[in-house]
């Protein structure tokens, strides 16, 4: 579960702007904030059952913008990128040019 909550957190920073405002609350209620189905439809005065769908349909749509749009596949790839390069800036005092480029190369290619 722990997860889940971590990716669906991921894909909701990067995709928020493109759920209403309704899933918006339901997922940092749910996601962010830790409340249970229960005490979401409490607060929206709706029914349990609601709540449950309109946060699949959330989850639903955030996987789907990510797999057209790829943001967080492309935030990921930067970032093993950048850790390659730092790894191999610090573990010797000899830099390794030819692989400092492919490296940077590889980082222009992410988009």
């Amino acid at each position: 579960m722990l997860e889940k909550t971590t990716h669906m957190n991921l894909l909701y920073d990067f995709y928020q702007n493109l759920l209403t405002e309704r899933q918006r609350k339901y997922m940092e209620y749910y996601y962010h904030d830790d409340l249970s189905l229960s005490e979401i439809a409490e607060q929206f005065q709706v029914s349990r059952q609601a709540v449950f769908e309109n946060l699949k349909r959330a989850e639903q749509l955030l996987e789907q913008y990510e797999s057209h749009l790829q943001l967080l596949a492309k935030h990921d790839q930067r970032a093993r990128i950048i850790d390659e390069l730092d790894e191999l800036l610090h573990e010797s005092s000899e830099i390794k040019v030819d692989q400092v480029r492919n490296l940077v190369t590889a980082l222009k290619n992410v988009d």
